[in-house]
């Protein structure tokens, strides 16, 4: 979640921008694709819901671009749909009554926008009954009707996550924080916001045709930036507060039958912040939690910090998705850049965007929200980097297998089924022949010298955006090889059929 955008600005360029993936003095060179080295069946690609659909959610064409596959019309142009399967559901945390003897209400920070404020469910104390007057379930109602939209359209994983506990749950009664930046949830409170996310999870159960395969109950909880005067709903929890809601939510959902629900957690801003989180967890706490999620705030060009949670993690025998990941670069070349270190190093089973409509360049499609005071907004132009993600996600395709690329340049995924590999290559600063070696696979079906298809997208961050997902079907493979010749700041996308590996599905 972006309050950093302050924080970051030059950070992703300086980290990414000269030397990523080889920098301009990286050889012509071969990479050699493994699929007896696997990481495990590739679960899709989501983003998450607010603050955008807040505003938005009645938007059908916002739908069709971001969770079909459909060649979708907007703003006058043909755009290919990026086909996410994954919707993240951000259970809100405010609301406008007045409780309490004497009355207390909400308090909300003096910088925070309208659009901002998403409105919770539970609307006071009294009750825990959700049939009750406590409960009002007509809140909410455009980020829900745009969840049903992309469950009508396809999407098939749904992850209730919480930014900050309700209000009322506060120690200042503000959702954005404490005003020193510290724990801002009350003692007495740590069962309630256990039993606010189990309650929603199952009524989204019964009553919308929606099940939650995850909960995630805290948003960058080791962040020192959730204060009283920012911009955003937000909460700190030190890791021993973490480990009494956790506790509590486990015995939450079981005991409305949805012991088959994970626990997410805890979805740290950076992977140095998600591995010292992990590590603070005794084994009692870590095996309540099914899923380790984090988010790709950390950038950078090397993979140690991701490696470095993957193997925590991995140790415990736990998955790991990025959860979350923006920029403010609209070629997308960044995105390219990290998405491939993300699946080199971190090894994640899905990966998510953050805002998919946003301003400042963060969005896939641009938008504006121009009065702090009121739930609108205003829709600008597709970015280029909505092309440079449909490289991937329009053809790693959930149930597919993450295997060894050999090169951090580049992801490969594998469909046993099918027979059909996939790789996705972004080059850097200057142009690169790259030879495919595919001589790992157990046999080749088809013929000696196949046709690969493949789609380019331009990312040239300093230059004038030429093609996006263009395909062409100009490339042949020769046996277990091909070679292509790559321009600088592109990203290809290469299919190719008739392949078979004995093993590909076992994580290594």
């Amino acid at each position: 979640m972006v309050t950093r955008r302050h924080l970051i600005g030059g950070v992703a360029a300086a980290s990414v921008g000269g030397v990523l993936l080889g920098g301009p003095a990286y050889a012509d060179y071969t990479t050699t694709v493994d699929p007896l080295r696997s990481y495990g069946p590739w679960e899709g690609w989501g983003a998450s819901l607010s603050w955008w659909a807040n505003v938005f959610g009645d938007n059908d064409t916002l739908a069709d671009l971001f969770y079909t596959r459909d060649t979708v019309s907007y703003g006058g142009r043909s755009y290919p749909g990026l086909g996410l399967n994954i919707v993240r559901y951000n259970l809100g945390a405010c609301t406008s009554r007045t409780i309490g003897t004497p009355p207390v209400s909400m308090v909300a920070s003096p910088n925070i926008p309208r659009y901002k404020q998403i409105d919770g469910y539970w609307l006071d104390w009294a009750s825990t009954d959700p049939a009750s007057a406590s409960w009002n379930w007509r809140a909410d109602a455009n980020q829900r009707q745009m969840m049903s939209k992309a469950r009508d359209r396809g999407a098939d994983v749904f992850e209730l996550f919480s930014v900050s506990p309700l209000w009322w749950m506060c120690v200042n009664h503000n959702p954005s924080g404490a005003a020193d930046g510290g724990n801002n949830l009350q003692s007495w409170n740590y069962r309630q916001h256990a039993i606010y996310l189990a309650t929603v999870a199952k009524y989204a159960q019964d009553n919308w045709a929606v099940d939650f395969s995850s909960v995630a109950a805290f948003n960058e909880p080791a962040a020192p930036w959730w204060r009283a005067d920012g911009p955003q709903e937000g909460c700190h929890l030190d890791p021993g507060v973490q480990q009494q809601v956790l506790r509590y939510l486990r015995t939450e959902l079981d005991s409305r039958g949805l012991d088959r629900t994970e626990i997410a957690a805890s979805d740290e801003s950076t992977y140095a912040m998600a591995t010292t989180t992990w590590n603070s967890f005794p084994p009692a706490t870590r095996s309540l939690v099914g899923r380790v999620d984090v988010h790709g705030y950390e950038y950078g060009n090397t993979g140690g910090p991701r490696g470095e949670l993957y193997r925590a993690v991995h140790a415990d025998r736990r998955r790991l998705w990025q959860s979350e990941y923006g920029e403010g670069w609209n070629h997308g070349l960044y995105l390219a850049y990290n998405l491939s270190l993300d699946l080199r190093y971190l090894h994640p089973t899905a990966w998510c965007y953050w805002q998919p409509v946003d301003g400042l360049t963060w969005g896939l499609v641009e938008a504006g929200y121009p009065d702090p005071t009121s739930v609108t907004g205003t829709l600008g132009a597709v970015s280029n980097k909505y092309f440079v993600l449909a490289q991937y996600t329009r053809h790693i395709r959930p149930g597919m297998v993450i295997i060894d690329s050999g090169d951090q340049a580049t992801v490969a995924a594998y469909d046993a089924s099918a027979g059909r590999l996939v790789l996705v290559t972004v080059c850097g600063d200057s142009p690169q022949r790259i030879t495919y070696d595919l001589s790992r696979f157990a046999a080749i079906g088809g013929s000696a010298d196949g046709m690969v298809r493949r789609w380019t997208t331009d990312a040239d961050p300093n230059g004038t955006i030429g093609r996006q997902y263009v395909a062409g079907t100009d490339l042949r493979r020769s046996a277990h090889r091909f070679v292509v010749d790559i321009p600088a700041h592109t990203v290809e996308t290469f299919e190719v059929d008739g392949f078979h590996s004995r093993a590909a599905g076992s994580p290594r």
